[in-house]
C-alpha cells in the first residue's frame, strides 16, 4: 500500500495514487502515479492525505465534465485529514485520470466496493456530492456494515425521482441541461456557463482561469466525454439507481447538506432524505449553489469534521 501523505506538503502531485480494482487474484496493491492497469482490472486514480491508522473518509465527486476527486475536493482534503482522518478522494471510473468505462458497463457501487477492498478498508465514512451522493446513499443501503457515517451535498436520487412539490417537473433541471451541453462541447464558454449555474457567487468562481482549466481537463479525456454523451440513452451518469424503498433502512448517522440556491438538484431531495433516513439531520446553506464543499469550504469542513467526530 502507498504511504499516506503529510498534509503539510499536500499538492495534487504528492497526494496522487493509482490502484487497480477488480483484480480476481487478490494481489491488488496501490502503486505510484503513472502505472497502468492490467487486463483483469480497472485503474483508478485517487488522492490521499492523513495517517494510515486514522478513521477513513472517502470523498465522492459529482458527474460534471472535468470532475475529479481533486477538482471537487482540493479545498477539503487537507482540512479533514488534519482533524485526524485518513482521506481518500478517487476519480471514479469514467472520470478524471481513471480508466474509461461505457455507461452500460458502469456500476458505481461495484467500483466503490472494489476500491475499498483493494485498499483493505472494511468500513469508511462516505461523503458524496451530487452523483457521489447517490453512490454513497446506494452503498449505505447495500452494505450498511461498511458505512460508519454518511454525508451528502446536493445529492441525487437518479432519474425518475418522486413528484416535485417546489420545482418544475417537466424534464432535466436548468443546471443539468447546461451540464450536458458542456459534455457535448466543453469549450471555455460552456464551462463558464456550467460553473455559473453550479455556484451562487459567480464572480468569485466563474473566472477565466478556472473555466479554462476545467475545459482543458475535460478535453484531455475525449473518451470520457464520448462515453457520457453516448450513455445518456442508458441513464448516464447513474445507470443503476438506488432502491428508494431501502433508504429508510439506512442505519449510519447521516448529515445532509444542500445549497438553497442549487439549480442542478433541488433541495427538496434533501428534505425527502431527511424524512426517510431515521438518524439524519440537514443543513440548508443560503447563498450556495450545487457545490457546497467549494463555495463554503471552511464551513463545510467544520460541519463534516464535527459530525464525524461526535456521531
Amino acid at each position: 500500500m502507498a504511504e499516506t501523505v503529510s498534509t503539510g506538503v499536500l499538492t495534487k502531485e504528492s497526494a496522487a495514487r493509482d490502484i487497480t480494482i477488480g483484480v480476481s487474484t487478490g494481489s491488488t496493491t496501490a502503486v505510484s502515479t503513472g502505472s497502468t492497469a492490467g487486463p483483469a482490472g480497472t485503474r483508478v486514480r485517487y488522492y490521499e492525505a492523513g495517517e494510515a491508522t486514522d478513521p477513513v473518509v472517502v470523498l465522492l465527486h459529482g458527474s460534471g465534465p472535468g470532475a475529479t476527486g481533486w477538482s471537487n475536493f482540493s479545498g477539503n482534503i487537507a482540512a479533514i485529514a488534519e482533524a485526524g482522518f485518513r482521506v481518500l478522494a478517487p476519480d471514479m471510473p469514467g472520470w478524471g485520470d481513471s480508466d474509461a468505462v461505457a455507461t452500460v458497463d458502469m456500476d458505481h457501487d461495484r467500483d466503490l466496493v472494489g476500491f475499498l477492498d483493494a485498499l483493505d478498508i472494511p468500513a469508511a465514512a462516505l461523503v458524496g456530492n451530487s452523483m457521489g451522493g447517490h453512490t454513497a446513499i446506494r452503498f449505505a443501503t447495500l452494505h450498511p456494515e461498511r458505512v460508519t457515517h454518511l454525508v451528502t451535498m446536493g445529492a441525487s436520487l437518479g432519474r425518475g425521482r418522486q413528484k416535485s412539490l417546489f420545482t418544475p417537473a417537466d424534464g432535466p433541471s436548468e443546471g443539468l441541461k447546461v451540464l450536458v451541453q458542456a459534455y457535448r462541447d466543453p469549450s471555455p464558454e460552456n464551462m463558464k456557463a456550467l460553473v455559473e449555474i453550479m455556484t451562487f457567487d459567480k464572480e468569485r468562481f466563474a473566472t477565466p482561469e478556472l473555466t479554462r482549466a476545467r475545459s482543458e481537463a475535460a478535453l484531455a479525456r475525449p473518451d470520457h466525454l464520448r462515453n457520457y454523451v453516448e450513455g445518456l440513452a442508458h441513464g448516464a451518469p447513474i445507470p443503476i439507481r438506488v432502491d428508494r424503498d431501502a433508504v429508510p433502512d439506512i442505519t449510519a448517522p447521516t448529515l445532509l447538506i444542500h445549497g438553497k440556491d442549487d439549480r442542478v438538484l433541488p433541495y427538496e431531495v434533501t428534505l425527502w432524505l431527511l424524512a426517510n433516513i431515521p438518524n439524519s439531520r440537514a443543513m440548508l446553506l443560503n447563498q450556495c449553489g450545487h457545490w457546497a464543499m467549494i463555495e463554503h469550504a471552511a464551513e463545510f469542513n467544520r460541519l463534516v469534521v464535527d459530525f464525524l467526530s461526535h456521531n
